[in-house]
């Protein structure tokens, strides 16, 4: 993976590279990569739980300050609306949002825990985030569901009523219309990558320069 705004310079340069610019990082076998500077803070946390345990990644990100690692599946897209916009301002009630994805979260309900009115809360949340209310928890949906699908043996009909949106055939639709292909061609992509690694998925789940981490024995054992 590499920033947002190398992506299409990108494959131009790296042609024989496939690129999957929606992830802040990505593991492919013994290589790392992340989207830059703070997604590199995850990658790091993400290498640390890989050797020694998520315990000791998460004592590790309260010392640095970081209040959670975030998933490698995560879109830089999301991740931008994450923090809430150009400065920040609704970036609790995105929190609020991530807490309550299976619930109906219309702009009437965004509106109402923001204080706002419908129509002053359109307004500035898409002059704050660059997209709508309804399209930034779609694009979150889609994300926690992309996560769940790719890490963990959940079924679909689980996961779609988890990530918010109720049924199978809802979330087909929002992954085709948005990431090009429907879920099931990226939990047979994971598990190809799965296999091929001959490291098992979690089983659980909760869109500059590339860094390149390579691993060997001898530094996993360091």
């Amino acid at each position: 993976t590499t920033h947002w705004a190398s992506s299409h310079d990108f494959p131009r340069r790296y042609p024989k590279v496939r690129l999957d610019a929606e992830r802040i990082f990505i593991r492919d076998g013994d290589i790392w990569t992340s989207a830059g500077i703070s997604a590199g803070i995850d990658l790091a946390l993400a290498l640390v739980e890989d050797d020694l345990g998520a315990e000791v990644a998460r004592r590790t990100a309260q010392q640095i300050v970081m209040h959670q690692r975030r998933p490698g599946g995560q879109s830089q897209f999301s991740a931008f609306v994450e923090l809430g916009g150009r400065t920040g301002r609704f970036a609790a009630l995105i929190e609020w949002v991530r807490a309550n994805l299976a619930e109906p979260l219309t702009v009437e309900c965004l509106a109402d825990h923001a204080a706002m009115s419908p129509r002053n809360f359109a307004r500035a949340f898409t002059s704050e985030t660059g997209v709508t209310p309804a399209k930034a928890v779609e694009r979150m949906r889609l994300e926690t569901a992309r996560t769940a699908i790719e890490t963990s043996h959940l079924p679909l009909e689980r996961i779609a009523e988890t990530a918010g949106f109720g049924d199978p055939g809802r979330m087909r639709r929002a992954f085709l219309r948005t990431l090009g292909q429907p879920p099931q061609a990226f939990r047979a992509a994971a598990e190809h990558r799965e296999l091929h690694s001959g490291r098992p998925s979690s089983g659980s789940a909760g869109l500059r320069a590339v860094p390149v981490h390579k691993r060997t024995k001898a530094n996993e054992r360091t």
